[in-house]
């Protein structure tokens, strides 16, 4: 989310107008709109104000993935991969050539910060060789779950 919008919902979860908010930073309300709608940037003394008046953390504001407190927030991602850990999964992601990457059969053995480590089946006539990965999270088009009893009813290689 741009420094505009959380600027913008943030004046908005403090009942303030765009013209009350700039009364208190003491610049017009045609600075604030250009602000919110992203056509210009505050200086660096009118966020830290901005960020005091509107009681979020400075971080909140300038940076993505910080909540208001200034605290890191976890991506929703990271959910979905708990409960998709060490189950059989069809997951779908881009690897260097941007082009998407679909594997019927993988089982998410870990994931930390922004990375996640996928067994993979590489040799289809030879389920037994498989392969680790290291995939970043922003790679990972889609995980699909299997129905339960699904996976156990299924080899690799019926999957694909």
């Amino acid at each position: 989310m741009s420094l505009g919008n959380k600027l913008a919902e943030a004046r908005r979860a403090k009942n303030l107008t765009q013209e009350q908010l700039a009364e208190k930073l003491d610049v017009t309300r045609q600075a604030v709109s250009r602000w919110e709608s992203d056509a210009a940037y505050p200086e660096t003394d009118k966020i830290v104000r901005m960020a005091q008046i509107l009681e979020v953390s400075c971080d909140y504001l300038l940076q993505d993935g910080v909540d208001e407190k200034g605290a890191p927030v976890k991506p929703p991602v990271t959910r979905l991969l708990k409960q998709a850990q060490g189950k059989r999964v069809k997951l779908t992601f881009y690897e260097g050539d941007g082009m998407p990457v679909v594997h019927e059969w993988c089982v998410i053995q870990d994931f930390d910060g922004a990375w996640a480590n996928v067994e993979v089946v590489v040799n289809q006539k030879k389920p037994q060789k498989n392969e680790v990965r290291l995939i970043p999270l922003s790679a990972i088009s889609t995980i699909t779950f299997l129905k339960d009893g699904e996976a156990a009813k299924r080899s690799p290689l019926e999957l694909n």
